[in-house]
Formats: C-alpha cells, sequence, structure tokens
C-alpha cells in the first residue's frame, strides 16, 4: 500500500508541474504523442517454486517478447518533459526452469503458463543540447506499474502441477530509468528511440484443488523503443 500510494504522490508532482508549466509554454510545441514497437527483454529472477510435493529448483523463467508502443509527451520547458510510456497489453509466456521432469511430466524449457500485464510507465526526462538542434539525447527517472490480468495455467503447467491450476500475481510499483535520442525531421515530426530499465516483482500463488504453492519473482524488464513523433499545441 505504501509504495502505490508512493507512486500515486509521484504521478500528481508530475501533472501538477506540466499545468503549472503550460501557461508559460507558448514558445515550443508542447505536446508529442508517439508509436511504434515495444521490444521487452526479461531478467527474470525467481525464487524457486515452494510447497507440497514440489521437487528442488522447480523455477521459472519469461519469454522475452514485442508489443505495441504508445507515449504522451509534455513539455514542461524546452529541456524538460514527462513522457507516460504505454504499451498494447502483451501475452508473456513463462517457460519452467530446472529439473528436466516434475515427477514424470517434461518441465524445463515447457511454457508452464501465461498472463498479460498492464504496464504504464510516468518518466521525468532532461533533454540535451539546443531545442533546435536536430538531433538530441536525452535521460529519464520514473515510476512504474505494472498488473497482470488473464493469467493461465497451461496444460504442461497443470500437468506438472497435479491438475487444473489457478494463478494469482499481485501488482508491482517500482523505479524506472530511461535513455535514449530523438531526431527532429520537422518542427512537428520525430523519430525516437530508447531503452529503459524498470523493477518489476510480484508475488505469485497457484492453487491446484486446494494445494497452494508459492514465489517470489523479479523480472527486471529492459525495453527498446523505437517509435516515430509528432509534436503538437503551444
Amino acid at each position: 500500500m505504501k509504495k502505490i500510494k508512493c507512486g500515486a504522490l509521484i504521478l500528481a508532482a508530475g501533472l501538477a508541474i506540466s499545468y503549472g508549466a503550460a501557461a508559460s509554454a507558448d514558445d515550443f510545441l508542447a505536446n508529442d504523442v508517439r508509436i511504434g514497437s515495444y521490444s521487452v527483454f526479461y531478467h527474470t529472477s525467481a525464487d524457486d517454486l515452494a510447497g507440497p510435493y514440489v521437487p528442488p529448483g522447480v523455477n521459472f523463467k519469461a519469454e522475452n517478447l514485442e508489443t505495441l508502443y504508445a507515449g504522451y509527451i509534455r513539455w514542461l520547458t524546452p529541456d524538460i518533459n514527462l513522457e507516460l510510456a504505454l504499451g498494447y497489453p502483451p501475452l508473456a509466456k513463462v517457460k519452467g526452469s530446472g529439473p528436466a521432469t516434475v515427477g514424470s511430466v517434461p518441465y524445463d524449457g515447457q511454457v508452464v503458463s501465461s498472463a498479460r500485464w498492464i504496464s504504464p510507465t510516468l518518466l521525468l526526462e532532461y533533454n540535451f543540447l539546443s531545442v533546435n538542434s536536430p538531433l538530441r539525447p536525452f535521460l529519464g527517472v520514473g515510476v512504474n506499474y505494472t498488473t497482470f490480468y488473464d493469467r493461465d495455467s497451461t496444460a504442461a503447467g497443470n500437468a506438472a502441477s497435479g491438475g487444473p491450476t489457478r494463478l494469482s500475481l499481485t501488482s508491482s510499483v517500482g523505479p524506472a530509468v530511461t535513455g535514449g535520442l530523438t531526431y527532429r525531421i520537422s518542427d512537428r515530426w520525430h523519430l525516437h528511440g530508447s531503452y529503459s530499465w524498470s523493477r518489476v516483482k510480484t508475488d505469485l500463488t497457484t492453487n491446484t484443488d486446494g494445494v497452494i504453492r508459492t514465489s517470489h519473482i523479479n523480472f527486471g524488464p529492459q525495453a527498446l523503443v523505437v517509435s516515430v513523433g509528432y509534436s503538437f499545441g503551444r
């Protein structure tokens, strides 16, 4: 609850700054919208699954994926902006890691579960060089919120668990950092590339006919964004 309150305070502060700066933003285009590709690279670190009838070393690894990126950028000054980064909720697949079999069921390398996630990230970014420069590098820090839905255990996951299994994953609030380049084609059109890291952690609970197993998972996703943007408004 404290983490969620912290994220809400950061978001509220950012929006308040944006509103206060809008009145003086009359000499440059104050809004950008961007759309492009989102390549997500997971760096999964998880506790071994714990609970009844679980052999040692049963673990997980999330597969990398690509999805659609959309971003809204509000310029506070010619050098400082807020970015709200979103991705179309992708289907993330999780493979078993550890023993080759659980009982007599193949496990290692099998897709044992899947879930979709919504993960908005709010970033405060500083852009280097002149606003008239066609190429501007930037760095940013912010906060990420991730929540999971459509959580499913696959046939392989059900077999390893001993029957149909329900999954629960807690939501996450954590820090995020980014860096990248913006190449301005004209006053209104530009190309954008960035590489970001965020901390995403969740508690997994599985329920197989009343048999409960748990794990704590850190994803530490890194994201490569390549997009095209359009600027408007003053």
